[in-house]
């Protein structure tokens, strides 16, 4: 078993430290402190009592971990990030609690940013240099500014279309689940363009309801969910906007900038869009009446429900 070691500079006052830790020189943990195995805490870090780091942290120099945060396994924290724990300080005035804060598995927060209190980071998510995190911030979501915004998401750069790619007329799978990119006919005259598509033929399936999503503010991000037995069928009418599709092991971001180009998502896709233009306007079939038990909400359980069918 690996030992932890405490560099003889290092100030540790807990013993809740796991196997293969490392803590350098002036860096100082509070006694309550539980910090777990394989991690590095470097020079001038600092971690308060009510505080819980998963396996194989790196905490790299000048960082300051307040009471009421949690960071989980695999996680990475620049230099000099700040975190917060009380919304509204004042000198010798403190809460009857602090407002807890998570960083979700294998986030990555950078250099110099700002965590505000409440927020919690999702599992994947990169927070970049200087950010200033006002929000949580969505799993594998790529956020930067004052105040954060999401900018993207961590995809297979490899398998991403963007604006402006072709596809042949008919479908192409995406490598995410079932999912598929459609390129609907069109038929052009001096009069315009019609696009068109019919279900149970080009498209997969028979909707028994619709809805149009528009005036989506500026870097608002939609979705985040995915549906057990609902099948969505995406159009963006109007304008432009970016979809992120993911199978719980496979991600893909495609942008859909014109009428006739559609993405089916099958039932346990995670769905995301985002990048809205101002003039956008998306046309979601779906192939269930609303039902709000078919919703999952959070990126864990979906996780959690994908591990158990691969499982299976």
């Amino acid at each position: 078993m690996k030992q932890t070691f405490v560099h003889p500079q290092a100030l540790c006052e807990s013993t809740d430290i796991g196997a293969g830790t490392r803590v350098w020189a002036f860096a100082h943990v509070l006694p309550g402190a539980r910090i777990g195995a394989e991690c590095n805490i470097c020079d001038g870090v600092f971690v308060e009592n009510d505080v819980v780091l998963g396996d194989r942290v790196t905490v790299k120099c000048g960082v300051q971990i307040w009471d009421g945060i949690t960071i989980e396994d695999d996680v990475f924290i620049g230099p000099n990030a700040t975190f917060t724990n009380d919304p509204f300080p004042r000198s010798k005035v403190n809460p009857e609690r602090f407002v807890r804060t998570v960083v979700r598995s294998g986030a990555s927060i950078g250099a110099n940013s700002t965590i505000l209190p409440g927020v919690e980071i999702g599992s994947g998510a990169m927070v970049g240099a200087g950010a200033v995190v006002t929000r949580s911030v969505p799993p594998n979501a790529v956020v930067v500014g004052n105040p954060a915004r999401v900018k993207g998401y961590v995809a297979d750069r490899d398998h991403l279309l963007q604006s402006g790619d072709s596809i042949a007329p008919g479908k192409v799978g995406l490598g995410v689940g079932g999912a598929s990119l459609h390129e609907l006919r069109v038929m052009k005259d001096p009069r315009g363009e019609l696009s068109v598509g019919e279900f149970e033929r080009e498209l997969p399936f028979v909707p028994k309801r619709y809805f149009l999503v528009s005036n989506v503010p500026g870097g608002e991000v939609r979705g985040e969910h995915a549906h057990r037995h609902c099948e969505q069928f995406l159009i963006c009418v109007r304008g432009s906007c970016g979809v992120l599709l993911d199978d719980g092991r496979n991600r893909r971001e495609i942008t859909l900038d014109r009428s006739s180009q559609g993405v089916h998502m099958p039932a346990m896709i995670w769905g995301t869009q985002y990048r809205y233009s101002p003039d956008a306007v998306l046309l979601v079939f779906a192939s269930h009446y609303y039902d709000p038990d078919d919703y999952i909400r959070t990126y864990d359980e979906f996780q959690k429900i994908v591990s158990e069918v691969v499982r299976t």
